[in-house]
């Protein structure tokens, strides 16, 4: 067997809370079987987040054991998560046409762009 990604790099944090938040996210939506291979796909490579055992060793979970340890995670997470940052973009800079908010805004109107003007 390949030796799993994350042996060959480490993985930042936010990159595997990223797979993880996308995997919950399909896993309540149309895409239930994506959300199956992509939790198989996350635990096979062991890019989920690691537990840490009371002595201090880490150890690989699968993505039940990561759900169960973090309740506060919905399964809406993801879309929480864009729909706040729209929001607050809204705020610091009005749309351009008004009622129209997209996560693919460019330029201007990009969800990653901060009030001064810089992409984050």
């Amino acid at each position: 067997m390949a030796e799993p990604l994350s042996a060959q790099r480490p993985v930042p944090l936010a990159e595997s809370e990223l797979y993880f938040v996308i995997a919950r996210y399909l896993s309540e939506g149309w895409c239930r079987r994506a959300a199956q291979v992509l939790a198989q796909e996350l635990e096979q490579c062991q890019l989920l987040r690691k537990r840490l055992h009371w002595e201090g060793n880490q150890h690989n979970r699968n993505h039940e054991e990561l759900v169960l340890s973090s309740k506060h995670v919905a399964p809406d997470h993801l879309l929480q998560i864009c729909q706040a940052r729209g929001k607050r973009k809204k705020k610091e800079i009005p749309p351009s046409i008004s009622r129209v908010a997209s996560l693919f805004g460019a330029g201007r109107q990009s969800l990653l762009l901060t009030a001064k003007g810089d992409l984050i």
